[in-house]
C-alpha cells in the first residue's frame, strides 16, 4: 500500500498530538506542579488528553479509509479536536487564586498537531469524477 501525502502528514501530526499528550503541559510553580494531559494530580481537570486520543483514533481510521464520507467526517473529528485544544489551552493555563501557570512544549505541541490535523483534513485526495448531466 503506497502512503499519500495525505496519509503521511496525518500519521505525522498524530504522531506528534500522542507524544504531546504526555509531555509536560503547565508548570504551577507554587505547589511545584508539572502537569502533563495524561497526569494532573494534584489538580481537578482529571485526564485532557483522553479527548485528545479518542479523536486521533477515529481521524487516523478514516484517514484509512478511502469514501468521500470518510474524509467529510475527518473534518469534523479535527474541528472538534481543535475546539478540545483551544479549550484546555485556556482552561489550564487560567490564573487562579494569584497563581499564573506557565505553559509548557507539551501544550504547544498539541496545539501544533491540532491545527495540523484540521489543515491537512480540508486537503483529502480526490480522484476526478466524471460529470453527470
Amino acid at each position: 500500500m503506497k502512503l499519500r501525502y495525505y496519509q503521511v502528514f496525518s500519521f505525522l501530526s498524530g504522531l506528534v498530538l500522542a507524544i504531546a499528550c504526555w509531555l509536560p503541559w503547565i508548570e504551577i510553580s507554587s505547589p511545584s506542579l508539572t502537569l502533563t494531559g495524561m497526569n494532573t494530580d494534584g489538580t481537578s481537570f482529571g485526564k485532557p488528553a483522553f479527548f485528545h486520543l479518542i479523536f486521533l483514533s477515529l481521524y487516523l481510521l478514516f484517514v484509512l479509509i478511502p469514501l468521500d464520507w470518510a474524509k467529510r467526517f475527518n473534518l469534523l473529528i479535527a474541528a472538534l479536536n481543535l475546539s478540545w485544544m483551544i479549550r484546555n489551552f485556556f482552561l489550564m493555563a487560567l490564573c487562579r487564586g494569584g497563581e499564573c501557570p506557565a505553559r509548557q512544549l507539551g501544550l504547544y505541541l498539541v496545539a501544533i498537531a491540532s491545527v495540523g490535523m484540521l489543515l491537512v483534513s480540508f486537503f483529502p485526495p480526490s480522484k476526478p469524477s466524471k460529470a453527470h448531466y
